[in-house]
């Protein structure tokens, strides 16, 4: 990852560790009204204060909280639920928007198509089995975005390859409020 200068980024860490863990909670219906996985229901989309000295309009990632939080003026940020990267997948540090994408087509990587054989060799954006969701933010030289998901019960665990997932409503709300070049600070 590219080192951007994201300085105040321990102290962030440390004033949102101070915040309530968000609320977990399994559905009482889930399982037995639905198919998919059994998941927790986790805390929506919503305002929380942060401390001064933040540059609005950057983005900090919290994997540990599975929560993503754009900074807004005034000491406040609006914080996302998340699914973050699991195992060796895991990583922290500084980037950027380096490119954005609405419908965006996916193709796995090797490694994933060696991991599930049955994984198409692609999917084309808009299509409702497409894992990127309805928007994708690139972040710098990497493979990793911050994009939607075909899986919303995945959010609130760790289960991507390095990708951000977000609700499709959330990322659709981030991607019109972020540009190329914002920055991003990843902690765990």
């Amino acid at each position: 990852m590219r080192i951007l200068g994201f300085p105040a980024a321990a102290g962030l860490a440390a004033a949102l560790a101070a915040l309530p863990a968000p609320q977990v909670s399994a559905g009482l219906f889930d399982s037995a009204l639905s198919s998919q996985p059994q998941r927790p229901q986790v805390v929506g989309r919503h305002l929380v204060s942060v401390p001064p000295g933040y540059k609005p309009g950057t983005i900090f990632v919290q994997f540990g909280r599975a929560r993503l939080y754009y900074i807004l003026p005034g000491g406040r940020a609006i914080s996302y639920p998340i699914a973050a990267p699991k195992g060796e997948a895991r990583w922290s540090g500084e980037t950027y928007v380096s490119e954005k994408r609405v419908n965006p087509g996916w193709t796995p990587t090797a490694e994933m198509r060696r991991e599930n054989p049955d994984l198409p060799a692609y999917v084309p954006g808009g299509h409702p089995r497409n894992p990127l969701g309805v928007r994708a933010m690139y972040l710098g030289k990497s493979l990793y975005r911050i994009h939607g998901t075909d899986a919303p019960w995945s959010i609130g665990q760790s289960v991507s390859h390095g990708c951000i997932r977000m609700f499709n409503q959330d990322v659709a709300d981030l991607y019109q409020r972020v540009s190329i070049g914002t920055a991003v600070s990843v902690t765990w």
